[in-house]
């Protein structure tokens, strides 16, 4: 994984690196320890490490595991694994469920003007 992207373990932290993020949108992905989500889970750190790195400081990435921060977890809706959620200024701006290709990331970061 990244450099670029941040691992909280709990809600809390969570916030702190969101937060620190200081109006850089964070590309928050959830992430699941259970059988059937583990393998594409995988798959989406090679995905979200390559974006995080392509985009620099133009964006702070943020991986999660949902079983740890439930509370952040309920706060954007988050129902399975992986999951990214697009924030500016702790708002979601885009959503995708479920695998991604870099190239779909891209997109859904590229239509939310980054």
């Amino acid at each position: 994984m990244s450099r670029r992207v941040h691992r909280p373990l709990e809600d809390q932290e969570f916030d702190f690196v969101a937060g620190m993020a200081q109006g850089t949108p964070v590309l928050a992905y959830f992430t699941g320890t259970w059988p059937k989500a583990v393998e594409a889970c995988r798959a989406m750190d090679a995905v979200v490490a390559e974006l995080a790195e392509e985009y620099g400081a133009r964006l702070t990435a943020v991986r999660t595991d949902i079983t740890r921060c439930p509370a952040t977890t309920r706060r954007y809706g988050v129902t399975g694994a992986p999951t990214v959620v697009l924030l500016r200024s702790g708002e979601a701006v885009a959503t995708h469920a479920g695998p991604m290709t870099p190239a779909q990331l891209r997109g859904l970061l590229d239509a939310a003007g980054l």
